[in-house]
């Protein structure tokens, strides 16, 4: 099997050029990182890999073919299945209806959506803000049913109107467990507010304001030919196409961002400059601490987690933001956001305070995005690489 490698330049109005324009411009040890992760992972069939470290591009990587057999390369316009990394852009825009006053993080889900019900009382008192932490006890998803697709524009409301039967795994705001069906319902709890239907709306106060021209929740408004399509691995880890697409209109918030390097460089920018890119704002900059700020407190769980692995605990502190994970590692203070759905892996790193992110994304599921984003994390942090 041959791929093809490539250091991309960017070019991105109000961005600062890259500085890694060769493949041998690319600091030694983060490149070194990076080939030792890929042989670990058995070499993922498609991988594109952005960096920002201290306001600049030092990379823009793709490498592989965006379907085995097609010769066709990974380029900065390929366009990959980003999974949960949705969730950070639905938690923007939530973000944008609370400062127009539309939207209160503390009142009740059934202000804005009346139909919202559950076969449990306790469903009532679900607020905004706990579906934004995944602390309301809504259960997760069980049958995304990939494979049976609805592509029309009442499918969300259905949805959401078809969890009158479902009961809550916890009493709301007491625990935490992800849930997929509470970005469902905020996404529906957007149309309705807005007036304008989800993805619309995303497009036009979101996408479309970045110059984010290739990146779609839409499966309609995708451009196909340069899409990446999804691989398997077989119990001996060699690579196959996947048989499924992972599309389903009324899981567009939870799971069907759609993007390219290009595009998702230009998401980490807005959000390292706290809501402003090329004179466009999307949002304000206190809402970033909003956004960012531990809501929900994991770290108790995760030394657990470590001492029964025997292992030490990596996190100074761990836990849950609005749509973001948050926490402390080496000295800084990160928040990020993964991905993963049937032949598709993704991560969004930023460490703010150094105006630095990375994201990874794979049309693959051989090895884990967020250990890449923090391998090159901590190459960076220790030094390795000369200040650009």
């Amino acid at each position: 099997m041959r791929f093809v490698t490539a250091i991309i330049a960017l070019v991105i109005t109000g961005i600062p050029a890259a500085q890694a324009q060769s493949r041998d411009d690319v600091c030694a040890a983060m490149r070194d990182s990076v080939a030792a992760w890929r042989a670990r992972s058995h070499d993922p069939t498609g991988l594109a890999l952005g960096v920002y470290w201290r306001g600049q591009i030092i990379l823009a990587q793709a490498t592989g073919t965006t379907r085995l057999g097609s010769g066709d390369p990974i380029t900065a316009r390929s366009i990959f299945h980003l999974a949960s990394v949705t969730k950070p852009f639905v938690a923007t825009a939530v973000l944008q209806l609370v400062e127009q006053g539309k939207v209160d993080l503390t009142a009740p889900v059934t202000r804005y959506l009346t139909y919202f019900k559950m076969n449990d009382p306790r469903a009532s008192a679900i607020t905004v803000k706990q579906l934004l932490t995944h602390t309301a006890g809504v259960p997760d998803v069980t049958d995304y049913r990939w494979e049976h697709p609805e592509y029309d524009d009442g499918s969300l409301e259905r949805y959401v109107r078809g969890l009158a039967d479902s009961t809550l795994v916890f009493a709301p705001g007491t625990r935490w467990q992800y849930s997929n069906i509470g970005f469902e319902v905020l996404a529906d709890l957007i149309a309705k507010v807005s007036g304008e239907p989800f993805e619309e709306y995303m497009q036009r106060h979101i996408f479309t304001p970045l110059g984010m021209r290739h990146t779609t929740l839409l499966m309609s408004d995708l451009d196909s030919a340069n899409l990446a399509r999804g691989h398997v691995r077989d119990t001996t880890g060699r690579p196959a196409l996947s048989s499924v697409y992972p599309y389903n209109r009324p899981h567009a918030a939870s799971s069907t961002l759609h993007s390219n390097l290009t595009d998702m460089m230009r998401w980490l920018a807005v959000n390292l400059r706290r809501g402003e890119l090329d004179g466009h704002r999307i949002l304000s900059s206190a809402a970033y601490d909003q956004m960012w700020t531990m809501t929900y407190d994991r770290t108790a769980e995760f030394s657990e987690r470590a001492r029964q692995a025997g292992r030490p605990m990596r996190y100074a502190s761990i836990g849950q933001g609005l749509g973001w994970r948050v926490f402390r590692l080496s000295g800084q203070d990160l928040v990020s956001h993964g991905g993963a759905d049937v032949g598709f892996r993704s991560d969004v790193l930023l460490w703010p305070a150094e105006s630095s992110a990375i994201v990874v994304m794979m049309n693959d599921e051989a090895g884990d995005p967020g250990q890449l984003s923090q391998i090159i994390y901590s190459v960076l942090q220790s030094g390795a690489c000369r200040s650009p």
